[in-house]
């Protein structure tokens, strides 16, 4: 009986606990409607357990209060979603472990999530771990594309050993990085194919196929072909110069047969000249010997490039026409490059596909047509008018020079001939002239001499029948001044050295011997002399940038032999002035190079002393001279850009009308006693002749001087040259 009723007890209990299950299995398929307004969490969180039925344990780090709250009733994983949402923006997650919900802070989730999936990424906000296995493309290029995706407090490795990634991240960001991954693992190329040429250059042909596929590769995959196609597979063609072949790798066998299909149609044979792969090129401005140097060593670089690529070797030709080209160039080391080519080349330089014939100024080349065609471009670019500069340089020197000299002497005699001590009283200056006593000696002698410059003021006393000079007052003030102007011009082309050189070629002794002690008695001196020049001296490098400015590598120099040195025995001396710069200059500017300003001032005095101290007494017992002397040099420089041939006519007119109107300035007045009335002038240029009048310079005596002509207006730029001085000087 016992037993019965222990089992009947048994089975109610049984009973109740199934009816509790069911009855909560029923309550957490009911909809909830949450309510939540600044609750805490771990209240929340208890919440949410009794209506999913499961178990969630708060972390004690988890602090803080939160708002959850639905317009309608919702299912009951759908308000357990909500809730983890909410977590995530406070810095919180739920993670799972052994069937316990836990809630801890995101930064430590990754650290404590149980799940770990393999294949399909499973669904929810939950942090879980996910492995991907990749197939075609490599984990390590992946990372930089799928990094960003992930939230920071989560982490993505890579596994090389087997090629996967392992990201540990929410459930739901697993899914769609699933997504991408699939869609990036897929097979990205063909095989490599090997297309050989028979009419057109690799180097050539590769770059066009190239440019063409990208750009076709760029539009939108029709979506039948969107399982083949693989946009994210860039397709390569590579030259290979040795076998003139290309290398072809693309994404599918679709974008293979385009590119067969775009080689089989620019691989055609062009139009052949009749001397075959050989031609001739005329040039019209450029030099042949150094055009050819430039395009050898263009052609031993691309060739070198090439070659590099494929691992071939550079053609042997190539490197010895550049170094025979720059050989015949006389561009070697310790040589001027700008001497050495303008010295003539008897002979046309060797070597390579190019040669220069500098009889002709002619290219010979040798090569196929698309690369002579490329030549042809390259050529055309280089042998262009190149502009040119005009550069003016002025030199201005004024010097002022300004002197005053005063001074008395006397002598005097006190005694007769017949004593024999005389006495004798005066003063005598060396200031300035001459001085008393040697006036006194010459006039006794009867060597009588000029007395100095200036003003003299004497008084003679007879002295035995001889008349003595025996007070000498002296007055002098002098100014000069010195006005000169240097023009120095050069026209040169555009990074060409030009250089302008005026003056005298001056001997200059640097030693000497002579054998005095010679048994014969002969003497032969024997003197090893050395030339300079000495005057004015421009050498100038103009380069012409884009935006109009010229840069400018200047050196002037004005020297001069000083005259008091010409019969000195240690030798000449030479005054120089000189500039060493590099400027930058707008077109048609002035520019102001260096230059000199000098004061000097000087004095003098000699007095008797005491005496000479008194006001206006003392100026009978002194000597003054007093001098001053400015210097005021200038040099400035002006470049004027000539791009074309009317630009340089209008010039060179300009300026030779300028030298026909001095010359006919420069005319003698008519004379009948002395008939020469015409000197030389200049005849008119056919550009200012009228129509009627013959075009042509003829002799110089065909126009006779002041015979009106038209002159055309000249746009020309005025020259750097000096006005003439006004009337009144202008008010500063």
């Amino acid at each position: 009986m016992n037993l019965h009723r222990a089992l009947a007890t048994l089975a109610a209990f049984v009973m109740l606990a199934a009816g509790g299950a069911a009855v909560h299995a029923q309550r957490a398929r009911e909809p909830v409607t949450l309510n939540f307004v600044n609750a805490e969490i771990d209240a929340v969180a208890r919440t949410m357990a009794a209506i999913t039925g499961r178990n969630i344990v708060v972390d004690p780090r988890v602090k803080g209060t939160m708002s959850l709250s639905t317009e309608r009733p919702v299912p009951p994983q759908t308000a357990f979603n909500q809730f983890v949402s909410t977590l995530r923006l406070s810095g919180y997650t739920v993670v799972e472990s052994g069937g316990l919900l836990k809630v801890v802070p995101e930064a430590d989730a990754k650290l404590q999530a149980g799940t770990v999936s393999i294949g399909s990424p499973p669904g929810g906000a939950q942090i879980v771990t996910q492995i991907f296995r990749l197939n075609h493309e490599t984990a390590n290029n992946l990372v930089p594309i799928l990094r960003p995706l992930i939230s920071p407090n989560n982490t993505i490795n890579v596994n090389p050993g087997n090629n996967s990634l392992v990201i540990t991240d929410y459930a739901d960001n697993l899914q769609r990085i699933g997504r991408i991954v699939s869609a990036l693992d897929i097979p990205n190329a063909t095989g490599v194919e090997v297309i050989t040429l028979q009419h057109a250059l690799a180097p050539d042909l590769a770059p066009v196929v190239q440019r063409l596929v990208d750009s076709g590769g760029a539009g939108p995959v029709p979506a039948a072909a969107q399982g083949q196609a693989d946009t994210s597979f860039r397709t390569t063609v590579i030259p290979e110069v040795r076998s003139n072949s290309l290398i072809v790798r693309a994404a599918n066998p679709a974008r293979m047969n385009l590119v067969r299909s775009i080689i089989e149609r620019l691989d055609q044979p062009g139009s052949q000249s009749p001397g075959g792969n050989i031609h001739v090129v005329y040039l019209k401005n450029a030099e042949a010997v150094r055009l050819a140097t430039t395009l050898r060593a263009a052609l031993a670089g691309t060739a070198t490039g090439g070659q590099a690529a494929t691992g071939g070797t550079t053609p042997v030709s190539m490197v010895s026409g550049s170094a025979s080209a720059t050989t015949a160039a006389g561009t070697t080391a310790g040589t001027n490059p700008a001497t050495a080519a303008a010295q003539p080349l008897a002979e046309p330089s060797t070597g390579g596909q190019i040669q220069a014939d500098p009889a002709t100024n002619s290219l010979i080349i040798t090569a196929s047509e698309p690369q002579y065609r490329q030549l042809r471009a390259v050529i055309e670019q280089l042998d262009s008018r190149r502009a040119q500069v005009y550069v003016e340089s002025l030199i201005a020197e004024v010097n002022a020079d300004k002197a005053a000299e005063f001074g008395i002497q006397w002598q005097n005699a006190f005694g007769n001939r017949g004593d024999k001590n005389i006495g004798l009283l005066g003063t005598n200056f060396g200031t300035g002239g001459a001085n008393i006593i040697n006036l006194q000696l010459g006039a006794a002698t009867g060597n009588l001499s000029a007395p100095s410059t200036g003003i003299n003021l004497g008084v003679l006393r007879n002295i035995g029948g001889t008349y003595v000079l025996g007070a000498l007052a002296r007055f002098l003030e002098t100014n000069a001044d010195a006005n000169i102007l240097s023009t120095p011009n050069l026209l040169t082309l555009d990074n060409e050295e030009a250089r302008i050189v005026i003056g005298q070629n001056v001997p200059f002794v640097t030693g000497q011997f002579t054998n005095t002690g010679a048994t014969n008695g002969s003497v032969n001196p024997f003197q090893t002399i050395e030339r300079k020049d000495v005057g004015l001296t421009l050498r100038v490098r103009p380069q012409i940038s884009e935006n109009g400015t010229v840069k400018l590598q200047i050196f002037q120099e004005t020297s001069s032999v000083q005259p008091a040195s010409i019969n000195s025995p240690t030798g000449l001396i030479t005054n120089k002035r000189s500039i060493e710069s590099n400027v930058l200059v707008d077109d048609g500017a002035i520019v102001v190079l260096g230059g000199l300003l000098q004061d000097e001032y000087a004095g003098n005095q000699e007095k008797v002393p005491g005496l000479g101290d008194v006001p206006v007494v003392g100026n009978l017992f002194r000597s003054e001279t007093r001098s001053r002397r400015k210097t005021n040099l200038m040099v400035f420089l002006r470049p004027v850009v000539v791009r074309d041939a009317a630009q340089s006519d209008e010039l060179s007119l300009d300026r030779y009308d300028l030298m026909r109107l001095k010359q006919e300035a420069a005319q003698p007045k008519p004379s009948i006693v002395v008939p020469v009335n015409a000197g030389p002038v200049l005849p008119v240029p056919a550009a200012r002749v009228p129509a009627a009048a013959p075009a042509s310079f003829g002799p110089a005596d065909a126009v006779p001087p002041g015979t009106p002509v038209p002159v055309a207006p000249a746009p020309a730029p005025a020259p750097l040259a000096p006005a003439p001085e006004p009337a009144t000087a202008p008010a500063r």
